[in-house]
């Protein structure tokens, strides 16, 4: 099981130039995202994440649970189809009440479709990566524009990774944001969003 520690920030387009200028060497990375409930939605109820990510055509799928500390856990598997992928986590150290939930099956509730700019940064205290998405959220026919900036811990303190963003927020004017991608584009799916 991984550990997931990120900071999200919404960005104007201004902003985003801006951070794309100051750090040199990003690697753009091709996502194209789908988000998996089962048919009962039990794994939203519980605030799962079950997804299969296309990354630069590379498919990754990934269980994603809250943890007690604000953090998410996380256990992820390169396998082609979300189903073949469920033991897989399981096997891993995912929940078991995962299998469980997913033994009818899973279905696709919305998704996502970006360019992320990836970035690992060395500083003091912290192996942070940075990265910059630019693309949209889906459900269905209806899109919400997407333009975001994570800092996620790699490796070392959670607080180095919470100055470091605080930094950048206060720099480039980045205003936080609390929902995941999946969360907004559920919010999407459930019409929360006037689009």
């Amino acid at each position: 099981m991984g550990r997931e520690f990120e900071l999200k920030y919404s960005c104007t387009e201004a902003a985003f130039g801006a951070l794309q200028q100051d750090f040199a060497g990003f690697s753009p990375i091709e996502m194209e995202t789908t988000y998996y409930d089962s048919f009962d939605g039990k794994l939203g109820v519980r605030r799962w994440t079950l997804r299969r990510r296309l990354e630069n055509g590379r498919s990754v799928c990934t269980l994603k649970t809250p943890a007690a500390d604000g953090s998410r856990c996380e256990w992820e598997v390169e396998c082609g189809s979300i189903m073949a992928a469920i033991p897989e986590l399981y096997h891993q150290g995912a929940p078991v009440e995962l299998m469980a939930m997913c033994v009818s099956g899973v279905g696709p509730v919305c998704g996502a479709k970006f360019t992320r700019l990836a970035l690992v940064l060395e500083i003091p205290g912290a192996t942070l990566e940075l990265a910059l998405d630019r693309g949209k959220l889906t459900a269905g026919s209806r899109e919400l524009p997407l333009l975001e900036v994570e800092v996620e811990l790699k490796a070392g303190s959670d607080e180095r990774a919470v100055a470091f963003a605080g930094q950048l927020a206060e720099k480039y004017g980045l205003v936080p944001e609390k929902r995941s991608k999946y969360r907004r584009a559920l919010g999407l799916a459930r019409g929360e969003y006037d689009v």
